[in-house]
């Protein structure tokens, strides 16, 4: 492998945090001196102030190098880029919110330590199938910069942080908002079928004026008649849309339409694909969506194991080696013919599943930690485990049998109240950071 497939790393950064990470280095440049004396380089030219953002400045080489790094994206996405001027703007405007955010994260003392930067790092090298070194070779070789990849990560979990504290921990979901919400998707016979949407937002400040207004809306209709003679959607949104998807073309992902913001959820299902909506006005503006494709979404099936375990836990009288030691004697014991169900009540620690001989029930998946389920994972029916250690004690455990679940139902329960957090969340969200920006000094060179 001599270079990184940058699709596939970027895939691994929205898993990881959903890292929006630039990989670009960023060029130095130096004065030469020649017997005239030095001459002006570039330097001075590419590190002028672009844009002050509270008394803190983004530089001219700044923004130039993430505009490569979009540009770079964009070729790889096929996608159409606009003039440099347009793609600048777009890519200031992200610095700048990003720079407010990043701001605030260190008055309000979020920092990300180097021992878990380098974790995240770890995992996203080991998702490549690389050691760090490897890693760090290869997008250097790719011309990257590795210093520069570590302060994009740094910066995009410090903001994940930021949001998680100001915005998703204070977002509550009931029982019967879950319960409303499904009640309503089965009166409007809502599928499970998922959608994939553009999106183009133009903005209005918070405290719009009717001029304001009315000059937002001329700039939405020009748009949609350009988008309806046949301009690229992609690259209509990278150029005018204000939305925090601009630069990735305004692709809003695979949601389903419980998962869209409620403002669409209405019209979405009616739509085909290639259809592009009217406009929508809303609080934070005007919004074009267009359909691009749609998919159907099956049951959701997962294989159960059915399982039981003997527990035995630590203290000052037992310690590891003597716990391991007498689980070792049980497992022997049942191997020789002893029923396991009658060793869990008489020497098992978890007293609740002792009373039951062992027994777990059928496990989900996710449902143990994951010491005990990569444990039982590994064994076949009928087969019981050597001893092994939890965050709980030393267990041995013994798979029953397996079975293919269908628990869509369960699934559809968890899944509505993840839609329901985030619809919440992305509103507050985006009415937060409008609410940031207007409340910042920001002054554009």
């Amino acid at each position: 492998m001599t270079s990184l497939d940058s699709t596939r790393l970027y895939s691994i950064q929205t898993l990881l945090l959903l890292l929006a990470i630039a990989l670009l280095t960023t060029p130095t440049y130096a004065e030469k001196n020649t017997e005239e004396g030095p001459k002006k380089s570039t330097a001075i030219e590419l590190d002028r102030i672009a844009a002050v953002v509270n008394g803190n400045i983004i530089t001219n080489n700044e923004l130039e190098g993430q505009t490569r790094t979009v540009q770079q994206q964009l070729r790889q996405q096929k996608t159409l880029i606009p003039p440099l001027s347009v793609l600048k703007k777009q890519v200031l405007e992200q610095l700048i919110i990003s720079k407010l955010q990043l701001q605030l994260a260190e008055e309000t003392g979020i920092r990300v330590s180097d021992n878990q930067l380098n974790q995240t790092i770890g995992k996203i090298a080991a998702q490549n199938n690389l050691s760090l070194r490897r890693f760090r070779q290869v997008l250097e070789d790719d011309g990257f910069s590795f210093a520069k990849f570590r302060e994009d990560v740094r910066n995009e979990i410090t903001i994940s942080r930021l949001r998680q504290r100001q915005i998703d921990s204070r977002i509550n979901i009931t029982q019967q908002e879950v319960d409303n919400f499904l009640a309503g998707l089965r009166t409007q016979g809502i599928t499970d079928d998922e959608y994939l949407l553009g999106h183009i937002l133009i903005a209005v400040p918070e405290a719009a004026s009717p001029d304001d207004i009315k000059a937002a809306r001329a700039k939405g209709e020009k748009i949609l008649n350009e988008l309806r003679e046949g301009a690229d959607f992609k690259q209509t949104a990278i150029t005018y849309s204000d939305g925090q998807k601009a630069l990735e073309g305004g692709d809003l992902g695979w949601r389903r339409v419980n998962q869209l913001p409620t403002l669409f959820s209405g019209f979405v299902t009616q739509m085909s694909d290639g259809d592009i909506s009217e406009l929508i006005r809303s609080p934070s503006g005007f919004h074009i969506v267009t359909l691009f494709n749609h998919r159907n979404h099956e049951k959701h099936v997962v294989e159960q194991t059915h399982a039981r375990h003997i527990l035995i836990k630590t203290n000052e009288l037992v310690d590891d080696d003597a716990a391991h030691s007498n689980l070792l004697e049980l497992r022997q014991r049942v191997l020789s013919g002893d029923d396991f169900a009658e060793l869990a009540q008489a020497h098992s620690d978890d007293k609740v599943s002792a009373a039951e001989g062992g027994e777990l029930g059928w496990i989900n998946p996710g449902e143990m930690v994951p010491a005990f389920e990569s444990e039982i994972n590994r064994l076949q029916p009928g087969e019981v485990s050597e001893p092994f250690q939890s965050p709980f004690g030393w267990h041995i455990a013994q798979v029953l049998e397996r079975r293919n679940h269908e628990d869509t139902e369960e699934f559809k329960r968890v899944k509505a109240r993840e839609v329901l957090h985030q619809q919440k969340a992305e509103e507050e969200y985006q009415a937060w950071l409008r609410r940031l920006r207007d409340e910042a000094y920001i002054e554009i060179r």
